[in-house]
């Protein structure tokens, strides 16, 4: 797929149009969004995908129309993996309700700056040496096993890392957030830093972390930059909206770290398989692939992911309902 310069400047432009215009509605009023703007903004971004996959379509052919999909679905997941996290980050720093729109969205601009430079070192190695794949391909099994070790996210699992420590050990912080600002000036003409500024470096490494989770997982679903990028951008855009929609339902997604170790695991087992079979390391094989290796075709992989994921969801909403009922019970005993 040979993507003109045009098209990834016009594509640039247009998705900073489209976050100016969410950091322009944040800038002019501070909100808890209704369920019913929430719901509108999500199935707005959801539509641009997929009418964005269309265009692939169109332009490419159904089977990079079929990565897009595939690794949209598969960063779309992560990212809500993500809001976890996130949900744990405003909880712990207590940040005001009304607050929780401006650092849902820096976070997602932060996330977007950190995979921008990830995909162009990451697709700078594939380039030049397709033995990464392995490495690619072990590191997600490898977290795969972490998800199901580690279990659910949980607010007393989050531990400030040595860069909050620093910055609140350091740094002179009032003890309010004030409208939202990341410094204040006292009476005494004291400037003061607020929570808000932990709070974004809580959610910045964060990102960084998750970064380093999503771009090997989606490199191992296409090798195409500008699917790349787009994906990632397309699963990033409406999560601040997502947040809010969501809600309480994110608490009742306890099988959601399972599926997504499923579908980590899947992608990684495939980029091993690909890197055998396309081997240039002089010390495997001599060289040469291995023909028994099977080439995963895309349309399989998507069907793998949706239906791990659909599972996930389903389970995990079926044992919440249970454990309802149960509690009900217990309750009324």
């Amino acid at each position: 797929m040979n993507v003109p310069a045009w098209v990834w400047g016009v594509t640039l432009v247009a998705l900073i149009a489209v976050l100016a215009v969410d950091l322009l509605i944040i800038g002019r009023r501070p909100h808890e969004p209704s369920m019913k703007e929430a719901g509108s903004w999500v199935a707005f971004y959801v539509g641009l995908a997929l009418v964005f996959g269309i265009g692939v379509w169109v332009a490419a052919g159904g089977q990079a129309a079929g990565e897009f999909y595939t690794g949209w679905l598969t960063e779309y997941s992560l990212s809500v993996d993500n809001l976890f996290v996130f949900v744990i980050i405003m909880a712990r720093f207590a940040v005001p309700r009304h607050l929780q729109q401006k650092v849902l969205l820096i976070g997602i601009v932060l996330a977007l700056v950190m995979r921008g430079a990830f995909i162009a070192a990451g697709a700078a190695l594939i380039s030049q040496f397709s033995w990464v794949f392995y490495i690619f391909g072990a590191f997600l099994v490898y977290t795969a096993i972490t998800l199901v070790r580690d279990g659910e996210n949980d607010e007393e699992d989050f531990k400030e890392n040595i860069l909050i420590r620093w910055a609140k050990r350091a740094l002179p912080l009032s003890s309010s957030f004030g409208d939202g600002r990341f410094s204040v000036v006292t009476e005494t003409g004291k400037r003061l830093f607020t929570p808000m500024l932990i709070v974004m470096i809580a959610i910045g490494t964060t990102d960084l972390i998750f970064a380093l989770d999503s771009i090997p997982a989606i490199f191992g679903i296409t090798k195409e930059p500008y699917l790349v990028f787009t994906a990632n951008v397309f699963a990033l855009m409406g999560l601040r909206q997502l947040f809010f929609l969501l809600g309480g339902l994110l608490e009742r997604l306890v099988y959601l770290n399972i599926g997504l170790a499923v579908v980590l695991a899947f992608i990684g087992v495939k980029l091993v398989l690909e890197a055998l079979h396309t081997n240039s390391l002089s010390f495997i094989n001599g060289g040469h692939g291995f023909h028994w290796a099977p080439e995963i075709p895309i349309w399989l992989s998507l069907l793998i992911i949706l239906g791990t994921l659909a599972v996930a969801t389903v389970a995990s909403l079926m044992k919440s309902s249970r454990d309802r009922k149960r509690e009900l019970i217990s309750t009324k005993n």
